[in-house]
């Protein structure tokens, strides 16, 4: 496994981990809020490192990347962290997958770079938007629901409050973007998500057109609870392009 510290937007450190088959299709993973790199630990550790080149990100604010106090509302910088990312690992059109805040950071590159250097994209328990009314009616007040959730907890006390707190004081929409993507999508989806409920989809998701719906017999954190479930459909849906 190898680490790799990456220039952001503004010129922030990423930390950025790598692993799998250097020859390999490349997948880029992005955690949610207040989480970090080892959400992503049963993909990382598990037989799609056999055929895929996998890196995992700390966004902005959390894990080993900078904490800086301010431009967590920019949506710029963070299109510029992914684009980033992508250059310096020389990534041939990846896979960009988002659970629950990630894809919000996935969208945010989409509108200010485009589809072309990306292969497709996987949105896990993930929301499009956040500060209105519409957008509050999908999330629920209940932590993560996954028997891990303590280890969770442990990393997670790395990210400042200021930075959590900014993460949701944005007040965005995706709407005008959704219908506009091209490239393939894979909603995967907990069937017992007690944070994102179900409704996302129908509101939110099925403004992709053609979008591949997965729904998974778990919580919040799908990729987590029913890896091997989560990992299949990743794969079938990376084949399938």
């Amino acid at each position: 496994m190898k680490h790799h510290m990456v220039s952001g937007g503004g010129g922030i450190q990423l930390h950025l981990v790598e692993t799998g088959n250097p020859s390999g299709y490349p997948i880029v993973f992005v955690h949610g809020l207040s989480q970090c790199w080892l959400s992503w630990a049963r993909q990382l550790n598990s037989a799609l490192a056999d055929n895929y080149r996998l890196v995992a990100i700390d966004i902005r604010g959390h894990g080993q990347s900078d904490k800086p106090r301010e431009g967590y509302g920019d949506s710029q910088l963070w299109a510029d962290d992914m684009h980033a990312v992508i250059q310096a690992l020389k990534l041939d059109h990846p896979v960009l997958c988002g659970w629950s805040y990630g894809p919000l950071v996935i969208l945010d590159y989409l509108r200010h770079y485009g589809e072309d250097s990306i292969g497709g994209v996987n949105f896990a328990g993930g929301v499009t938007k956040l500060g209105s009314d519409e957008a509050a009616s999908v999330l629920s007040a209940d932590f993560l629901s996954s028997e891990e959730r303590y280890l969770m907890l442990g990393y997670s006390v790395s990210v400042p409050p200021y930075v959590r707190q900014a993460l949701l004081s944005r007040s965005f929409s995706n709407d005008d973007l959704l219908p506009k993507l091209r490239k393939p999508a894979l909603i995967t989806h907990g069937t017992d998500d007690a944070v994102v409920k179900s409704a996302v989809i129908d509101q939110q998701m099925k403004r992709i057109s053609g979008a591949r719906i997965r729904m998974l017999a778990t919580g919040h954190a799908c990729f987590w609870d029913d890896a091997a479930g989560y990992n299949r459909c990743l794969q079938e849906f990376i084949e399938g392009l």
